[in-house]
């Protein structure tokens, strides 16, 4: 589970354990779309699925380049996913692979 530091979320490495905002990259491994982390304090890289089953009203957290957003899918479309924040004052479309369903 992630935690909100400021405007960007926390993971734990899973090597190392220690939580720090780093933003992931989109990549392909062994055909699989994924998004890869490096650690910054061990250097231990890791993957996850890119969500390939992301529905209308699912929560979700979506890890944007300056922020973390926690809200609602209102849209799916092949490569990007519409989301309403939880409060429900912001609305907008994020790629797919910076979304994460809870």
């Amino acid at each position: 589970m992630s935690r909100t530091v400021g405007a960007r979320t926390a993971d734990p490495c899973p090597r190392c354990f220690l939580e720090a905002a780093r933003p992931g990259k989109p990549m392909t491994v062994e055909g699989r779309d994924v998004v890869g982390y490096v650690c910054d304090h061990c250097a231990n890289a890791w993957t996850r699925p890119v969500e390939d089953d992301v529905e209308v009203y699912d929560t979700v957290r979506v890890d944007l380049a300056d922020a973390t957003l926690y809200g609602t899918v209102w849209q799916v479309e092949a490569d990007r996913v519409q989301v309403r924040s939880t409060g429900g004052e912001r609305l907008l479309w994020a790629e797919r692979w910076r979304v994460i369903v809870y």
